[in-house]
């Protein structure tokens, strides 16, 4: 099976995110904002994932693509590679070290997923229950509750200064915590389609659809 470094788009510390100050009410103008004014972006992350247990966190960094609707490639560079690409109608995912790549319908991957935030359509509230979250760490916070009961996610929060995405945090049904702290964003820039197709290296193993 492929590792699971996180899901596709997750974490940034806990303790600085879970707290809420006085709530404002634009985290909501903001995302609007930053969806319908961004059809392309590409940045870095950073990545902390936090388990049930307390153990200590993992950690991960990489780059990221997107041009809407359904199109991204999410690199993870370190501590090992692995590239995710949706190519407008499958997501693919390829292991490096394992020589390993797995495939499903970009349909059923993006549903109620953080690619459909940004990778997605602008129709958020389909999958979506959107609302305000306040303000903590100079940051305006919306959090998104998937609407479907097989979601693998309780609740997202995305974190918005100035129009930009600055951090989202993830919560799962397994009690795990994924932060994600993104790096200066650039909003529609002229992106390479070549670089949302995926052909399976040579030799690799290619599982599912």
């Amino acid at each position: 099976m492929i590792r699971k470094p996180a899901h596709i788009l997750c974490a940034l510390g806990l303790a600085l995110l879970v707290s809420a100050g006085s709530a404002h009410a634009d985290g909501l103008a903001q995302l609007k904002q930053f969806m319908d004014g961004t059809r392309t972006a590409r940045g870095t992350f950073s990545q902390q994932v936090y388990s049930k247990s307390g153990r200590k966190p993992q950690q991960a960094s990489g780059t990221f693509a997107f041009s809407r609707p359904g199109k991204f490639r999410w690199i993870y560079e370190k501590p090992y590679a692995q590239v995710l690409v949706g190519d407008g109608s499958k997501l693919w995912a390829y292991d490096q070290e394992l020589n390993q790549v797995t495939t499903k319908q970009l349909g059923q991957a993006l549903g109620s997923t953080p690619a459909a935030i940004l990778a997605g359509d602008n129709s958020l509230d389909k999958n979506f229950v959107l609302k305000d979250a306040g303000s903590a760490e100079g940051l305006e916070w919306i959090e998104a509750t998937p609407k479907a009961e097989d979601s693998s996610f309780e609740r997202i929060r995305m974190g918005f200064a100035g129009g930009q995405l600055k951090a989202m945090v993830l919560h799962d049904n397994f009690g795990q915590t994924t932060a994600l702290l993104f790096g200066q964003i650039e909003r529609n820039p002229a992106l390479d389609a070549g670089q949302f197709r995926f052909v399976p290296p040579k030799g690799a193993d290619v599982v599912g659809e």
